[in-house]
Parts: structure tokens; C-alpha cells; sequence
């Protein structure tokens, strides 16, 4: 039924002024329209709702994972980090944090909050 339909992914937040430069000019992605409730970022081929809701924030797990290749995470965390983005430490067995990152052999991910306090990532292998 839905194997071949494209999900979007939605990240609720407080205020969409605040918002809106953190997704654009922090992130990088491409703002393809708005209006007063909604915020839609181009993500590659895909969507990213920023909507506006009194529940923003409350998520204390990944809301969105940006998949990129192994040798791209390196350079991407270190223009975020360049860019103002906190990496997330968390206590994580056999894994070993480096450079905002956490490596799992030839598997990297790091995760890092939006101004609402969605968690978010990258990772790649």
C-alpha cells in the first residue's frame, strides 16, 4: 500500500521565526515555501516539515537522520560545529566519541539539537 510513497518528515517546533534561519542558514536546506504554520524545506528529493505546535521539543528520540556517506560526516559535523551546532554526548557502550561524532568501526553518526530541542543526526558508513 505505501511501499512506493515517499514518507515526509515532520519536526514540530515553538516558534517558526526561530526556526526558519536554523534549517536555512545553519542546515543548509533550501526553503521551498511557508506560510504562517508551516515551513517546507527541500531535503534532497525529499520534504522536511517545520510546523509550528505547543508539543515541539518533547521528542527524546531522533526525529530526523540524515543518511550521507561515511567519508561526508567528518567534514559536514565540522561545518556545523563551525556554524554554532552543539554535538550530543551520550553515554554509548563500545562506541568512541571523536570530533562530534561517535565511531562504531567504519559507522559514524552524530547528533545535535534543533533551537526546540528535536533531536537531530547524521550518519553515515
Amino acid at each position: 500500500m505505501l511501499e512506493n510513497k515517499e514518507p515526509i518528515a515532520t519536526v514540530a517546533v515553538r516558534e517558526l521565526a526561530k526556526a526558519k534561519p536554523f534549517y536555512r542558514d545553519i542546515l543548509g536546506l533550501k526553503l521551498a515555501d511557508e506560510n504562517s504554520e508551516v515551513l517546507t524545506f527541500a531535503a534532497g528529493q525529499f520534504r522536511l516539515f517545520v510546523y509550528r505546535s505547543e508539543f515541539a521539543g518533547t521528542n527524546q528520540a531522533t526525529a530526523v537522520t540524515w543518511a550521507v556517506g561515511g567519508d561526508e560526516v567528518a567534514p559536514i559535523v565540522r561545518e556545523l560545529g563551525r556554524r554554532g551546532v552543539e554535538f550530543e554526548r551520550y553515554d554509548i557502550p563500545n562506541a568512541r566519541f571523536e570530533d562530534g561524532m561517535y565511531v562504531f568501526g567504519e559507522f559514524r553518526v552524530a547528533w545535535f539539537k534543533d533551537p526546540d530541542g528535536n533531536i537531530l543526526s547524521i550518519n553515515g558508513m
